[in-house]
This record gives structure tokens, C-alpha cells and sequence, in this order.
């Protein structure tokens, strides 16, 4: 039931959409997939589902591969696209009937996997309406329950929760937080409070890199980690034997010259990064320090570079 990522990239022309993408999703846990808009979320779920073919690298869904067996990994996943694609016109149990005939349910077990998934996603009081008249969450709904119906394995959502009041948001939550208990679930958003009311495991993805990949308990840590901040006379800085040196450092090159880091508070790397600026002869315009928290972290991890 797991995913794998790796060494996704992605090009549109000229323009580079994903950069050496990679990580794992495992069984029961709910991966958060966060970024900016624009920083490669939908463009990475597209390609997981079979949607877009990458450039390189390769997505693993339960141990196949999607580049060489798209269609068994679609059988396996169920997916709510970003812009929720319903037929407007028709009614909740006759959407989820002919979209069931798609997958090539059996009648029988069809009409009855509509009554269950209508259930669970709280679609009662509401199934004899046309999907028109739904209300944003309700037809968030209907999108998640079509993305339930064959029983999938992986359930990736795409922006689920966008565009809901804060009572449609609550039972969405609710709904992704149970289905995560028994399926493999990625849930892409740009908001950070809705990774972390729903989340285990957090990706941070941008401008097509992922910039954090770790136990969203381990994120919220961030007010006892810092930023360092340097900024260089002339580009060229290695971050090699940096790196070497803190293995676990996370960092961000923000143009040619300059950088910031992120390590623990009680660690203060200033005085390597002093050492190796004097060793590749590039003298420093600026250090400093500053105490980080976990908006900060998400603010710092997705600036968007200077342009000089």
C-alpha cells in the first residue's frame, strides 16, 4: 500500500516544473503535501496517478511502477483533482453510478458501495439533490466519495479543503483524518494550518524541490531550531563540507550569494561557515542569527529567490 517518489523531474518547454523529486509515503499514514501555489503539488500528483509522465524518475504504487504498469497503479488509487470535476446536472447516486460503470463495477456491488459510501462521507441528508445545487463542501464530498468508490488502496486529494467555510472545513478534516486510518493517504494544500490539523508526515515542496521532508511532530519543533543567515561577497559557495559536517542540515539558497540554514538552537553553525568562507576565499557581507518558529519555517522554506 505504500508510495514511493523517486527522482521525479518535469520540464514544460523551458520551464523546469520539478527538480529530483522524491520521497515515501507508508501504510495508514497521512502524508501533507504543502507549497505555494505553483510550486509543483498538482504537477507531482498528476504524475502518481498516471496522469502526466515525468521527464525522469518513477512513482511506485503497492510495489508497480507507474511508468510501466499505469493502469493496475489507477486500480489502486482513488484521486480528487484540484478543480473538482462533477456533472452538475445529475444526481449524487446516479454521478456515483455512472462513474462506478466506468470502473466496470459490478451492478450489484455497485448500487451497494453507493449506499455505503454515501454514508460515510455524510452524503445522506443530501443525495436526493442535483450536485448543482451543493453546497462547496458537499461537493468536495461527492469528489472524495467517487475517489472511495472502488475501494482504493492510495487516496490522493488535491486541494481538498480549498475554498470551504470554516464548518466545511472541520468535516472535511474529520473525514480525510478517518479514511487515513486504514488507506494511504497524500493530501496536497498551501495552508499550513490544514497540514497540521490533518497530517503525520509533512513534504514541503518548492519551485519544483522539496525543501522539507519529515514527522510533522518533528516540524513542530521549529521554535527550538534557528536560522542562520549569510550572505556572500562573490557566488560560488560550496556547501559540501558544510553538509559532511551536519548531515541533517537543511538549507535554502536564496540567489548566488546568498543562503540560510536551519539547525538546532543550541547548535551554532556560524563559526563553520565562518571557517569555510575563509577556506574558499569569499569573504562574508553578512551572518546573523534568528530564532525560527514554525510560520517562519514555512515562510523561510518557500521565498520566492531575489531576482537581482
Amino acid at each position: 500500500m505504500s508510495i514511493r517518489i523517486n527522482g521525479l523531474n518535469k520540464n514544460y518547454g523551458t520551464q523546469k516544473v520539478l527538480n529530483e523529486v522524491s520521497f515515501e509515503v507508508k501504510p495508514g499514514e497521512v502524508l501533507g503535501f504543502l507549497g505555494p501555489n505553483g510550486a509543483g503539488k498538482s504537477t507531482t500528483l498528476k504524475i502518481i496517478t498516471g496522469l502526466v509522465r515525468p521527464d525522469q524518475g518513477d512513482v511506485t504504487v503497492c510495489g508497480m511502477s507507474v511508468n510501466t504498469n499505469p493502469l493496475a497503479c489507477r486500480q489502486k488509487i482513488g484521486y480528487l483533482a484540484e478543480h473538482n470535476p462533477l456533472y452538475l446536472d445529475m444526481y449524487i447516486p446516479e454521478f456515483l453510478r455512472f462513474m462506478g460503470k466506468l470502473q466496470g463495477m459490478k451492478s450489484q456491488v455497485l448500487e451497494k458501495k453507493i449506499k455505503e459510501i454515501i454514508e460515510i462521507t455524510s452524503l445522506s441528508p443530501e443525495a436526493h439533490k442535483k450536485i448543482g445545487t451543493l453546497s462547496k463542501g458537499y461537493r468536495q464530498r461527492v469528489g472524495i466519495a467517487q475517489a472511495l468508490l472502488h475501494d482504493p488502496e492510495v487516496i490522493i486529494l488535491d486541494e481538498p479543503t480549498s475554498g470551504l467555510d470554516p464548518n466545511q472545513l472541520i468535516g472535511i478534516r474529520e473525514l480525510i483524518r478517518e479514511l487515513g486510518r486504514t488507506k494511504t493517504l497524500i493530501f496536497s494544500s498551501h495552508i499550513l494550518p490544514e497540514v497540521q490539523a490533518i497530517a503525520d508526515q509533512v513534504v514541503i515542496i518548492h519551485l519544483g524541490n522539496i525543501v522539507a521532508n519529515q514527522p510533522l511532530s518533528q516540524l513542530e519543533k521549529a521554535d527550538t531550531q534557528q536560522w542562520i543567515e549569510v550572505e556572500f561577497e562573490l557566488p560560488g559557495f560550496e556547501i559540501a563540507p558544510v553538509c559532511q559536517l551536519y548531515p541533517d542540515l537543511q538549507y535554502v539558497q536564496e540567489s548566488t550569494t546568498r543562503w540560510r540554514f536551519l539547525s538546532p538552537a543550541d547548535q551554532d553553525i556560524r563559526k563553520i561557515i565562518y571557517s569555510e568562507s575563509i577556506r574558499q576565499s569569499l569573504p562574508i557581507l553578512s551572518l546573523n542569527r534568528q530564532e525560527n518558529n514554525l510560520e517562519d519555517l514555512f515562510r523561510s522554506l518557500t521565498k520566492t529567490p531575489t531576482k537581482n
